[in-house]
């Protein structure tokens, strides 16, 4: 692409740079706050402490993907419509943020209740997830219209991974703060912490400069965007191969949590364990973003996919045979290993296979399904986890990232090269 193309696309060179350093913020403030608001770490400790039942804890960790799940028809719609995008993404991402602030701050006036504030809580967490679906229907559009192809990992994931340093100061004040301050004042500090950084986060895309699509949307309404998916399915042979094989590859990340609830019950850990799992995902994903972010922009998302893959095969055989919280480390830093790679190139595949004028359908359905049914799935183990035991858990996991490996390797890379070669 020669620069007046590049231009035309991604907007003035000027343009370009200044969104390149809004997307370096988005990930400087937004790795913070992941920290802070861990689904592996704090939040399984904070229920915990309420008395909180595996089913519970383990909805904290669902009801995330299932109320992406639920958003997307919604959200995709408003994506689809809206002409500024960027702006109406940082309107919904301070509004959700502003809501959670709200129960957070109310956390005290229930703390005699806590089976009710348990309660409360997951109700909370579902509506600020719900809101959160906004990231996949808006952000992957964004990133494909305002940045050119070789510059939508490196650099961005630099700025991944300074939020990353500076989120494991962030995981250092965790048993700091909750060993110092009482319950439940210390997670009410530990929580607004992360709002914070999520609402300097939202500042980000309200200050992008957003060109014209040379692609105009397609504008669906909700009706209209539910009816598209089941043959949006049907016809893309090559999309529904890349929903099959992120699939087995969510599933193993929604365990994730199960890991830390595995550590507390058989190892005994504490807030100084807790913090230590927090800083080693921080730095798992600070070398992610660090030197996949450069490999992805050099030999792409697709190519290098499958190595999240190996990493939570990996993962998965070390947990089945762990008998030490050393062994929980290793696991742990394989698991994050994978999430992160999965993350850093799921999105970027769907600029691959997604027709630009269609992406909010594409992200959206993609979300929608790779989260749900894994979700209803993890969610109904949870119930019997304690029945069972974790072993199965594990298993679980190195199945799912062995059939995502072959399925990316021999079909879904095959078909992709068979397209291209028709072109």
């Amino acid at each position: 692409m020669d620069n007046k193309d590049c231009k035309e696309y991604f907007g003035t060179e000027k343009d370009q740079k200044h969104n390149l350093i809004l997307y370096m913020f988005d990930g400087i403030t937004f790795m913070p706050s992941m920290a802070l608001l861990s689904v592996a770490t704090v939040i399984p400790f904070f229920l915990e402490q309420l008395g909180a039942s595996t089913f519970q804890i383990a909805m904290s960790a669902t009801l995330a993907t299932l109320c992406i799940f639920a958003s997307q028809p919604f959200l995709g719609s408003v994506a689809s419509r809206t002409r500024v995008m960027s702006k109406t993404f940082g309107k919904i991402l301070l509004a959700k943020r502003f809501f959670f602030l709200a129960f957070v701050l109310s956390i005290p006036l229930f703390t005699p209740y806590p089976a009710l504030l348990v309660w409360l809580f997951l109700v909370a967490w579902g509506i600020f997830n719900f809101f959160a679906g906004a990231g996949t229907v808006f952000n992957p559009p964004l990133i494909m219209k305002l940045l050119p192809p070789d510059k939508r990992a490196a650099l961005r994931g630099i700025g991944f991974a300074i939020g990353n340093i500076i989120g494991v100061g962030m995981a250092a004040l965790i048993p700091v703060i909750l060993g110092g301050i009482t319950f439940p004042y210390n997670f009410m500090l530990v929580f607004s912490l992360g709002l914070f950084f999520l609402f300097l986060n939202a500042t980000c895309f309200l200050l992008m400069r957003e060109h014209e699509d040379v692609e105009p949307r397609v504008p669906m309404k909700v009706v209209e965007y539910i009816k598209s998916i089941p043959g949006c399915l049907r016809t893309d042979v090559i999309f529904r191969t890349m929903i099959f094989t992120c699939m087995f590859m969510v599933i193993a990340n929604t365990f994730i949590p199960f890991y830390t609830l595995y550590a507390i019950r058989t190892f005994f850990i504490t807030e100084s364990h807790i913090a230590t799992l927090t800083t080693l995902a921080i730095v798992s994903s600070i070398f992610v973003n660090i030197v996949f972010g450069f490999i992805v922009d050099r030999k792409g998302p697709v190519k290098v996919a499958p190595v999240a893959a190996c990493f939570v095969i990996l993962a998965g055989a070390i947990a089945l045979f762990a008998d030490s919280f050393a062994h929980i480390i290793a696991v742990w830093i394989f698991a994050h290993l994978g999430s992160g790679i999965y993350m850093k190139t799921a999105n970027l595949m769907l600029g691959v296979v997604s027709p630009s004028s269609k992406l909010p359908l594409y992200t959206g359905i993609f979300s929608s399904v790779t989260m749900a049914l894994p979700s209803i799935f993890v969610l109904l183990f949870s119930s019997v986890v304690e029945y069972i035991g974790f072993s199965v858990l594990f298993i679980i996991v190195f199945f799912c990232g062995a059939i995502s490996l072959l399925i990316n390797l021999f079909v879904f890379q095959r078909q992709l090269q068979h397209r291209n070669n028709v072109a």
